[in-house]
């Protein structure tokens, strides 16, 4: 099976182009991507099977052999610090949650304040 790597790829287009290692550009739709990806990094190493569509060669089968290295992990907090952070957000919510048990929700710049922070340290957590 051809490898390439990815050039370029548009979730919003819904597809992009390989670089195969033979030196052609491959076309990439996102129907081709395997089960559960919607989207894939430029730099991505591929396999793939090739098919001829209506703009050329088009990847079929593709399956990802390598991703490039993720830079949510090279900018991830320190451990001391993410600790500090969630002890914070727990008494955030506690706060919260209590205001809730008396029928006071939370304002909408605090709601949304609340929901930034533990999507912040969500990222943290998953990187």
């Amino acid at each position: 099976m051809p490898t390439g790597k990815v050039k370029w790829f548009s979730l919003e287009k819904g597809f992009g182009f390989i670089a195969s290692d033979e030196g052609e550009d491959v076309y990439l739709a996102s129907t081709s991507l395997p089960e559960g990806v919607s989207t894939v990094k430029p730099g991505t190493k591929l396999e793939f099977s090739v098919g001829d569509g209506r703009r050329g060669p088009q990847a079929l089968s593709v399956k990802i052999i390598d991703a490039p290295p993720s830079l949510a992990a090279n900018s991830r907090t320190n451990s001391d610090d993410l600790a500090a952070m969630i002890e914070d957000t727990i008494k955030i919510l506690d706060k919260v949650g209590n205001g809730l048990r008396q029928g006071r929700h939370p304002s909408a710049v605090e709601a949304e304040r609340l929901g930034k922070v533990l999507r912040g340290i969500a990222g943290q957590l998953e990187a």
